[in-house]
């Protein structure tokens, strides 16, 4: 990988670290192609069945995007580095594989929208979360507008977005923008046990299940139950099924294969 994001595996489980803490985690070039590649490496590697995304240091998960790096851009050039930034959300949003969110302290811009690419995100209880780019003359550009809203709807985005005001741990606990709240020396203990109970299913099941989970944020309830419908079908066709049933009614736990 790289020196400013690293991958670790334990277990069935890979935990990806944006290793930047001197500048907070913020996002630059090098960061974004390390989460680029880190996204590559995870997905292909069939002994990781959960992702695990944090920042190092306890004082940020991303601090958003390297101002630094963004003074400067002409517009066709921010075009092509919102593009790379929508490319590579979307790799941790579609991988087949379960992606966890550890935000441990600020999670801001860039963190924020990273976070919300993720599927599950946990909290530590000093996490700061928010989109304030309008302070800036900019708006959220990594797929802030359109997750945002997606996950906590019309009037919560456009408060959080209009006003980009940075909301605590409890308040983003409370409008559903992260899923539950832990002390901050008990998060990547929280994250990891989370990721390996869905380690333990089905990891056909679990990714194709992430994929129907994906598509209802993206068509009308018949197209997404008519891909329901396909995906449930498809999982009848594998050892894993198989294997899930036989174990059920040999009241054993299941060993799934992936097959």
């Amino acid at each position: 990988m790289s020196d400013v994001v690293t991958v670790e595996k334990e277990n069935k489980i890979a935990i990806v670290t944006v290793n930047r803490p001197d500048a907070l985690n913020a996002l630059n070039s090098d960061v974004l192609d390390g989460l680029k590649r880190a996204a590559e490496v995870v997905s292909q590697d069939e002994n990781v069945l959960v992702v695990i995304v944090t920042g190092a240091g306890e004082k940020a998960f991303v601090a958003g995007a390297d101002i630094k790096e963004m003074i400067g851009k002409t517009p066709m050039q921010m075009r092509q580095f919102t593009m790379l930034g929508h490319h590579i959300m979307g790799m941790f949003a579609k991988m087949e594989k379960p992606t966890i969110a550890a935000v441990n302290g600020f999670a801001l811009g860039g963190g924020c929208e990273l976070a919300i690419a993720c599927d599950i995100r946990l909290a530590s209880d000093n996490a700061k979360l928010g989109v304030p780019e309008v302070s800036l003359g900019i708006f959220p550009g990594f797929g802030g507008t359109q997750r945002l809203t997606k996950l906590l709807g019309k009037g919560r985005a456009c408060e959080l977005v209009f006003t980009g005001k940075m909301i605590k741990a409890e308040e983003a606990e409370r409008i559903g923008l992260v899923n539950k709240v832990v002390p901050q020396a008990e998060l990547m203990n929280e994250a990891k046990a989370l990721a390996t109970e869905i380690s333990s299913k089905g990891p056909l099941a679990v990714g194709l299940a992430k994929s129907a989970i994906n598509r209802a944020l993206e068509v009308g309830l018949d197209d997404g139950l008519a891909y329901e419908r396909e995906l449930v079908s498809l999982a009848f066709s594998t050892e894993d099924k198989e294997e899930g049933l036989k174990a059920f009614m040999e009241k054993r736990p299941p060993e799934f294969k992936g097959k």
